[in-house]
């Protein structure tokens, strides 16, 4: 027997095409950590000590009239700790977004170490030990790419070029797809293409090694946003089938016999938790039907290609006089067909 529940109408909006986002930590007090970042370590050791500094940064442009003052104090991110061990890498990771196709821009400026002089950029990052970083060395006197893949470090690519300690420094990250341009002080010096098992969208961070005390300044993303697969799947079938009036995919949460959605024709609901009817599709596979007075609503599972249930696809439906549940559950077969055929494991919806 199926059961029954109501649902909410959702509506279909479409995502934005381009995006920016700037760091400037103006309104951070001196002394404080900026929020919305998780202080994190990869290697050995304990993770950075991370606070907004104050500190002279000179403009990008030279002033229009020689009496301006070409030099002003402003907020900065410095990381402090002076942990001279060597496998240490203080990173600051950014939690609000997930970036695939960005251009980074930001300034930095190394201060003091003993062991390294070293501050970067970590970009795409899955977690502490998958990630790709470049970074640019002092007491080196070298620019560096390097991708980190489950804590093991791939080969160094980039020049031997001066990094003259305590000025600043512009550096530029730009990634489409595999490739990935590095820039220092305006010019790219490393072109790479990661053919291998690349990391296709992650957070970005920002990076040290050892005890180098460094200062990062005026950071910038313009971006596409990101777009998990369930939401494109979501989206193009709102447009294929434009009498449906809303389809929503929920995975399960991380906490157990939760949900939450994944995909919506309302990006605004995304990430919302889920009730029991979807965690109930997701464990048991059971199908569920609820009704509006002018509406009908079919909850099914989304199986793995061994047949498992992955997630649970609700599906909204104009009804008419003399809907059934029997009728409103074989209208909505063949729409979560077409979504099984694409969806092979549960990555195909979130990667």
């Amino acid at each position: 027997m199926h059961k029954r529940l109501c649902w909410a109408l959702v509506f279909l909006t479409l995502p934005a095409v381009a995006a920016e986002r700037a760091f400037d930590f103006a309104d951070v007090p001196a002394g404080q950590a900026p929020p919305g970042f998780r202080s994190a370590v990869m290697g050995k050791g304990k993770p950075g000590t991370w606070q907004v500094v104050l500190d002279a940064v000179p403009p990008l442009l030279a002033p229009l009239a020689p009496a301006t003052p070409d030099v002003s104090r402003r907020p900065v991110l410095a990381q402090l700790a002076q942990d001279p061990t060597d496998e240490h890498f203080p990173m600051l990771i950014y939690e609000g977004d997930t970036f695939g196709d960005f251009k980074l821009t930001t300034r930095f400026k190394t201060v003091k170490g003993v062991m390294e002089q070293m501050a970067g950029i970590a970009f795409r990052v899955q977690n502490e030990t998958n990630y790709y970083v470049v970074r640019a060395s002092s007491l080196g006197n070298t620019f560096k790419f390097y991708k980190v893949q489950n804590g093991e470090r791939g080969p160094l690519v980039g020049p031997e070029v001066p990094v003259t300690p305590n000025v600043w420094h512009e550096l530029e990250v730009r990634c489409q797809g595999n490739t990935i341009h590095c820039l220092l002080d305006g010019k790219e010096l490393i072109t790479v293409a990661d053919k291998a098992n690349a990391l296709t969208s992650g957070k970005i961070a920002f990076w040290t090694k050892s005890d180098s005390v460094s200062y990062f300044a005026e950071t910038k993303i313009e971006y596409t946003p990101f777009e998990p697969p369930a939401q494109k799947l979501v989206r193009d079938m709102l447009r294929k089938y434009p009498r449906l009036v809303g389809m929503n995919i929920y995975v399960a949460g991380k906490t157990a016999g939760t949900s939450r959605l994944v995909a919506s024709g309302d990006e605004k609901e995304l990430n919302q938790p889920g009730g029991k009817t979807e965690h109930a599709v997701i464990s048991t596979a059971q199908t569920y039907y609820g009704k509006e007075p002018d509406s009908v609503s079919v909850v099914m599972p989304l199986r793995d290609r061994n047949g498992d249930p992955i997630a649970a696809v609700r599906v909204v439906m104009k009804s008419f006089r003399g809907q059934t549940e029997e009728n409103a559950i074989l209208r909505a077969t063949p729409l979560v067909k077409e979504l099984q055929a694409q969806v092979q494991s549960l990555e195909d919806l979130s990667e």
